[in-house]
């Protein structure tokens, strides 16, 4: 049995605390790829976590009140040995990102980091510049920085890109896939978030569900790529890929 079979068939309950601007789009991919997804207001948070089999936190409309909700469900999941996926989405723009990503890697047991290049850069302590979300220019050496940030936090680390890069801190491994057209999409990298956060809840370790779970959704990507390279109706068609 593939790991997206054993998803399909045990349904995890995938628990987000996630990004307003795209949390329908990650509920969305959860479902598609078999899984089930549940988003909630941070004040449930702790009691929504027990029954969860993964969670994903993503900062990209962050409060405090949000970050005090991330760790209340972060502590619950570390306690029960639910994996939690934390994405870094704007780190490096503002202080308070940098200072909530840091609560959250300190206070908690993460199991995959993900971030473009440039957020993972910030958290590494390296020059990056990130405009609102986004990251902009080139970093150099950012397989050695992930490196840095993955053994610093005991955590796999995953960098989204052109080549996205996964690393637990001593293995680095480089996957090539996806197409251009993701760059056009609001939120391509909040759902491979809530895609790390399905297949970390299946059978394989942290590691070995980052690398199947990209081939899977770069694939998908560039499949429906092959219909269509208008944003929006690639954006259904792709969701329809995934699912099929």
């Amino acid at each position: 049995m593939t790991l997206l079979q054993h998803i399909r068939e045990q349904k995890p309950l995938i628990y987000h605390l996630t990004n307003e601007v795209t949390k329908y789009d990650c509920a969305q991919v959860t479902r598609a790829i078999g899984a089930l997804p549940v988003m909630t207001h941070p004040s449930e948070a702790a009691q929504m976590a027990q029954i969860a089999s993964a969670l994903v936190l993503n900062i990209g409309t962050l409060s405090w009140g949000f970050i005090d909700g991330c760790i209340a469900a972060g502590k619950v999941a570390n306690e029960r040995g639910i994996p939690i996926v934390l994405d870094a989405v704007g780190c490096g723009a503002t202080s308070m990102r940098n200072e909530a990503m840091l609560r959250l890697l300190t206070d908690l047991d993460i199991a995959i980091l993900k971030g473009n290049a440039g957020e993972i850069a910030s958290i590494s302590g390296a020059n990056a510049e990130v405009r609102g979300v986004e990251s902009i220019g080139k970093i150099d050496q950012i397989d050695q920085l992930a490196q840095v940030v993955a053994r610093q936090f005991g955590c796999v680390v995953v960098v989204s890109g052109v080549v996205d890069i996964i690393t637990d801190g001593k293995i680095v491994t480089q996957h090539h896939g996806g197409h251009p057209v993701m760059g056009q999409v609001v939120g391509t990298g909040c759902t491979l978030a809530s895609a790390l956060g399905c297949f970390v809840a299946g059978q394989l370790p942290p590691f070995g569900a980052a690398q199947e779970c990209l081939e899977y959704y770069t694939k998908c990507a560039e499949n429906a790529a092959k219909s269509t390279t208008q944003p929006m109706e690639w954006k259904a068609l792709f969701y329809d890929t995934l699912a099929a």
